[in-house]
């Protein structure tokens, strides 16, 4: 029996100063249907949902929104609660020096005889805690949290307000395998409690899993929507919708001609900055090669990151020993600022935080790695930071009308551009690229990784850091793969496939792993 409409958004329309972020869009959904909508970065999926959730208020948009049967005009978040709406935001938004408890009643807050009354807030967070499946104390502060924990908050104090709508945007998109099947499983037991979920992401893998509808937003427009059966999501008629057209091979053709070792790193040995005595990085051996795209694969937490940070000027970590060779000659790199002066460049797994200030704009962004290139005599040139900037943001199509845009403003997608022209106008050596389609759609993860293979032709040295297999196996020559901070295999992509790179990270048995790439 299909179940009633709980909401309808009919003919919704937002613009902006010089841009129409939604242009007459439909949506329907089903009560305790679990419905996912899709679309590329800057496509007007969290606009549609700031809409309904009052973020942007009734009056800045057009358009007739029905919610259990009723139109609904809230003037702001405070009223759409009220209604039992609750938008869980892919920035989380709690404040970490408080505890789970005031965090999930603050503005909320459980008064008694004009006091707050915090025995019964903890008794009533306890309760919360276990509907999303946490058994911690609940005056743990925030910033004690993982982020799965600290998504799984974010629910339990939507769920004290009785929601009855939950809007979860790009909800697993910081959240590691584990904790992202504990959210996916969280939604489906929220489904049985007769709680409706509007989910925006990217993870084609998720919403097969997990949707009973899927809507496509592209350009501001509703362009596809249908019912899934049992998990049968069409993943080739998603991407045509998001991207207007089909998409044979999501990774770029490409022929690799790799030319000699330029970048050699031998016996690197790095100490936890917390934890004394605990090695992250234990005696790692590898290299690359001119115009080779050579991939690095390990679970979360096996010390990917750690070991490229490390290297990239001694950014992370206490070193211990090793050395590093460019074009066979040992260097030192003990800053950034000597890491980039000696070719390498470095575009961070988390841009948000490491690889943008975000209250910049794209045109100091792009020159900031190297203002020796924008200099005349001892001053910057700000004819020369224009012509940069202006030179990427059309070589990388980044999606905005000038490069005086502030990079807080641009899609997930067109910010990576950013953080990747940055590093390009460095003209490095070597590229260390880690995670860097992390959060972005299949259409500008597509664009990225022509990008990339371009730099391959150029003569680069490229590192890719992921943690989606396929995309590894999909872009690189060659793939290392690391456990509890070893290097502990090495594989040809060509003869390479998933459960091969899954046994060598996981070192099922080295001796086993070894007499694999004997024989590859």
């Amino acid at each position: 029996m299909e179940h009633p409409l709980i909401l309808q958004m009919q003919g919704i329309t937002k613009v902006f100063p010089g841009v129409r972020a939604l242009d007459d869009v439909t949506l329907k959904v089903r009560r305790g249907d679990i419905h996912a909508i899709c679309g590329e970065n800057g496509a007007g999926k969290s606009t549609l949902m700031k809409v309904l959730s009052g973020v942007y208020p009734h009056g800045t948009y057009e358009g007739q929104i029905i919610y259990n049967g009723s139109e609904i005009a809230f003037k702001n978040i405070k009223e759409s609660e009220k209604a039992g709406i609750a938008i869980i935001h892919q920035e989380l938004t709690m404040i970490p020096e408080l505890s789970i408890t005031e965090n999930i009643f603050l503005g909320n807050e459980v008064v008694k005889h004009g006091l707050i009354d915090w025995d019964t807030a903890r008794h009533l967070t306890v309760d919360l805690l276990l509907k999303v499946g946490l058994t911690i104390d609940p005056g743990t502060l925030i910033k004690h949290l993982g982020v799965g924990q600290q998504q799984l908050v974010e629910i339990a104090k939507a769920l004290s307000k009785n929601v009855k709508l939950l809007i979860l945007d790009e909800p697993t998109s910081a959240l590691n395998e584990a904790d992202s099947a504990n959210l996916l499983n969280l939604m489906r037991e929220l489904k049985k409690r007769d709680i409706t979920c509007i989910m925006i992401s990217h993870k084609l893998n998720e919403i097969a899993a997990i949707s009973d509808a899927v809507t496509v937003i592209r350009d501001g427009r509703t362009v596809d929507t249908y019912d899934v059966e049992a998990g049968r999501v069409d993943e080739d008629r998603i991407i045509r919708a998001m991207v207007g057209r089909s998409i044979e091979n999501r990774y770029p053709e490409h022929t690799s001609h790799p030319g000699e070792i330029i970048f050699e790193v031998s016996d690197w040995c790095v100490e936890d900055p917390q934890i004394a005595g605990r090695l992250v990085c234990k005696h790692s051996n590898f290299n690359v090669r001119a115009g080779e795209i050579v991939g690095f694969a390990g679970l979360m937490g096996a010390g990917r990151t750690e070991l490229m940070r490390s290297i990239f000027g001694h950014n992370y970590g206490i070193y211990l020993g090793g050395t590093v060779k460019i074009k066979g000659k040992e260097v030192h790199m003990n800053s950034v600022a000597s890491a980039i002066k000696h070719g390498l460049a470095y575009v961070p797994e988390d841009r948000k935080s490491l690889g943008l200030n975000l209250i910049d704009s794209i045109r100091t962004t792009i020159v900031s790695a190297n203002l020796k290139a924008i200099k005349r005599g001892s001053l910057l040139d700000p004819d020369k930071e224009f012509q940069a900037a202006d030179k990427y943001r059309h070589s990388l199509n980044i999606k905005t009308p000038n490069v005086d845009t502030g990079v807080n403003t641009l899609s997930g997608g067109n910010q990576q551009k950013v953080v990747l022209g940055k590093w390009m106008f460095t003209e490095p050596d070597v590229l260390i690229l880690d995670e860097p389609t992390r959060g972005i759609d299949v259409g500008a993860k597509y664009e990225i990784y022509r990008l990339i293979h371009a730099l391959a032709d150029q003569g680069k040295a490229v590192i890719l850091v992921s943690s989606e297999l396929p995309e590894l196996l999909g872009m690189a020559d060659r793939i290392y793969t690391i456990f509890e901070g070893s290097i502990s295999g090495e594989l040809n992509c060509s003869e390479a496939n998933q459960e091969k790179l899954m046994r060598v990270m996981t070192n099922t048995s080295v001796a086993e792993s070894n007499q694999e790439r004997a024989e590859l």
